[in-house]
């Protein structure tokens, strides 16, 4: 289970900035690896760039951004910075040194770069030449600064940091100050990954061009987090075009009342007077009361957009960009005819327009909406396009993958059909050794005469004369499309490079097919979604190049859930079978997770509400029930820092599986939470997964 539209494929590991760096640091930079026999291996996934945040200058003619490298042997990464026109041409390594460097904004009318730099000791502001040159700190703050931006005028600059939150036990007693234990009164005292015991506020500070001045807390006495945890950055905060206000995002609401609720807004403070207003709320008639995040004012200062969701407790609805008028305070949702949800999103320089990107069946592209909503469709093939922003003259900026290729940066020129061109090459050296398998949509009939699609990968080198193990791949989120991603752990091409065939289906309760077929899977985990997994697998496996004596079935989060589940019903279909992060008792799921507007939507609510036709639908397929149907070898894979699904879950079911006498093996991280961000780790998952497939999908695997 993860957090919508961004946060959701977790495609890349997040970088969090170092605390302190050392002369004898090593500098991680660009990884060269030599693949001899053309297929895709883990070191080689963990050698590739990973592309991050980028930043337009004022001109349009030079880009700033990010790339993350990683070092298996060092067990971590760098983030660094670069510099390029905005062909592409002269492409320049800004970074020199050990410390993380990232955020990148040109500032000062794009003389400066202004970015974070750990090199004093703590996450700090600093400018830069556009080459480089004359590095100098512009913020001391005495703690670490996670995002920034300044004001359009250059005078202020509103950035993230931590407060603390709630007590601590030697707050409590004094005496008591080595005292590990946690005192807890009220829900949410965890999240994703950590006992929540800090929360990010924004803060306002003056800025002289020379020195960032004392900060004022925004939200000060007030106990809600802004932006919002776990993934909410500065995309969460923005700037009017007059430099007098600042529209952030919040939920307010603490302990039981945040855990049950997904009703955050926009607020719009007002700098001089420190006054602060709900957009969201003004209006009494206003039914909106999920998400609201993301705010941009339009360039002329006319307007401010958002994205905005429209029921409480609901993660997964669909996003709608929200366009509200300044000066009469009419709202109107401007992508009401895209039935899929928007993802990021731009304003075109003349304020009249707006760019975002949005999956639909299986692809995420382009789409521009003017102010009456009139959407049109930019882009086009087999990718999922990410990002978007003006690179000026009628160009856009954007950074785009697919099932075949990692994250690179791209212009659309919008003056020329469109025509979109590469512009960063941060992987050529890698993807110029391998032979990738061969990607295709497949569309297939349901159980009830729907049609769905699948992407199926080959494998490399594939042979239709030879017959192939297949594996059958069980999406997450419950609500995150199966479109063109591209993963560092969960890369089907990996698995084509090992030989396998992957049939991924976009199975009922994922976005890009229409709001029918993505709340069919709501109260109802164990209906048509699984109906969808086992058609998927039954109409590959009628090709002759599939063995249908060597099928496996793998899937994290959801994924790992309905893994668990078919293992219980799958009519000896699967000769394997992975589960990563997936719950396994659905009653201690519903206790032990710290978002509970998830199961409160998704499950129906609580396991004792015995009244309630859809929570006895939903917990009445528990995988834990049907354990005594198990007969399938399982890899069992859990986090021990998940906070979101506890390695509980998985430890029962590897419990339940050796009690049966069903083959089984548990790999545990105790230092990885829903994800797996360390290279080791993610090497030993791959080699793991592997070996487990192999050693029941290969008989002459020894």
């Amino acid at each position: 289970m993860t957090m919508t539209a961004a946060m959701m494929l977790a495609t890349s590991a997040c970088t969090t900035p170092e605390k302190a760096v050392t002369d004898e640091s090593p500098i991680i930079g660009r990884q060269e690896i030599t693949i001899a026999d053309g297929r895709l291996t883990p070191e080689a996934l963990w050698a590739m760039g990973r592309i991050g945040s980028s930043n337009v200058s004022p001109d349009g003619t030079k880009i700033a951004y990010t790339v993350s490298y990683y070092s298996v042997k060092e067990n971590k990464s760098h983030l660094v910075i670069y510099v390029m026109n905005a062909d592409g041409t002269n492409n320049t390594l800004l970074t020199q040194t050990a410390a993380n460097e990232g955020e990148p904004v040109w500032i000062k009318e794009g003389s400066k770069i202004a970015f974070l730099s750990a090199e004093g000791g703590s996450n700090q502001i600093w400018e830069m030449n556009p080459d480089g040159t004359e590095r100098k700190q512009l913020s001391h703050y005495m703690g670490d600064i996670e995002g920034f931006r300044f004001s359009p005028d250059g005078t202020k600059v509103v950035f993230i940091s931590q407060i603390k939150y709630g007590e601590r036990t030697k707050d409590v007693y004094p005496d008591l100050d080595k005292a590990s234990g946690i005192i807890v009164d009220d829900l949410m005292y965890k999240h994703w990954d950590e006992w929540v015991q800090t929360i990010p506020h924004p803060f306002v500070a003056s800025f002289d061009g020379n020195t960032v001045g004392e900060a004022t807390d925004i939200l000060v006495g007030e106990p809600y987090e802004s932006p919002m945890k776990p993934f909410g950055g500065i995309e969460q905060l923005a700037w009017s075009s007059d430099s007098k206000q600042i529209a952030y995002t919040c939920r307010k609401k603490t302990g039981k009342d945040y855990a049950v609720s997904t009703d955050s807004d926009i607020y719009l403070y007002n700098v001089e007077t420190k006054e602060t207003r709900n957009l969201c709320k003004e209006d009494a008639d206003d039914k909106n009361m999920g998400y609201d995040t993301n705010p941009k004012f339009s360039p002329d200062g006319q307007y401010i957009a958002w994205q905005s969701m429209e029921r409480d407790g609901y993660e997964s609805d669909r996003n709608r960009l929200c366009v509200l008028d300044l000066q009469n305070g009419k709202k109107t949702y401007v992508t009401e005819s895209f039935q899929s949800g928007v993802d990021d999103y731009c304003w075109a320089p003349d304020s009249k327009t707006l760019y975002f990107t949005g999956v639909w069946h299986a692809t995420s592209m382009i789409h521009s909406t003017n102010l009456a909503g009139e959407v049109q469709q930019l882009t086009d093939g087999m990718y999922d396009y990410t990002s978007v922003a003006i690179l000026g003259n009628g160009m856009l900026l954007t950074k785009r993958h697919s099932l075949s290729e990692a994250d690179e940066l791209f212009t659309v020129n919008l003056k020329a059909n469109n025509e979109v061109v590469r512009i960063t090459k941060e992987n050529d050296h890698i993807f110029s050794q391998l032979k990738l398998g061969k990607v295709e949509p497949r569309w297939m009939k349901t159980v009830d005469g729907k049609d769905m699609l699948s992407w199926v990968v080959y494998p490399t080198d594939f042979d239709p004369e030879k017959k192939y193990p297949t594996l059958l791949f069980c999406e997450g989120g419950p609500q995150s499309p199966v479109s063109q991603f591209w993963s560092y752990r969960w890369n089907l091409q990996i698995m084509a490079a090992n030989d396998y065939i992957i049939v991924a289906p976009n199975r009922r309760g994922l976005p890009g097919f229409g709001m029918e077929w993505l709340e069919e899977i709501s109260t109802n985990y164990g209906g048509h979604c699984m109906d969808d997994y086992l058609t998927a697998i039954d109409d590959v496996a009628k090709e002759p190049y599939v063995d249908k004596d060597r099928l496996g079935c793998v899937g994290a989060s959801f994924g790992g859930y309905s893994v668990y589940w078919l293992a219980g019903h799958h009519n000896k279909r699967f000769k394997a079978f992975i589960a990563h992060d997936g719950f396994f008792n659905m009653e201690q799921q519903y206790l032990e997770t710290e978002e509970l507007w998830f199961t409160n939507w998704d499950l129906g609510g609580p396991y004792w509400d015995k009244n309630n036709p859809a929570v006895k639908r939903s917990y009445a397929n528990s995988p834990h029930l049907f354990v005594d149907k198990w007969d399938t070898p399982i890899l069992c894979i859990h986090g021990e820092k998940d906070y979101r699904i506890l390695a509980s879950q998985g430890m029962a079911a590897f419990n339940a599986a050796k009690l049966r006498g069903i083959p089984a093996q548990l790999l545990i991280f105790p230092d990885e939470n829903h994800w797996v961000l360390k290279p080791q780790n993610g090497i030993l998952w791959q080699r793991t997964f592997f070996n487990w497939l192999d050693r029941w999908l290969k008989p002459d695997h020894q």
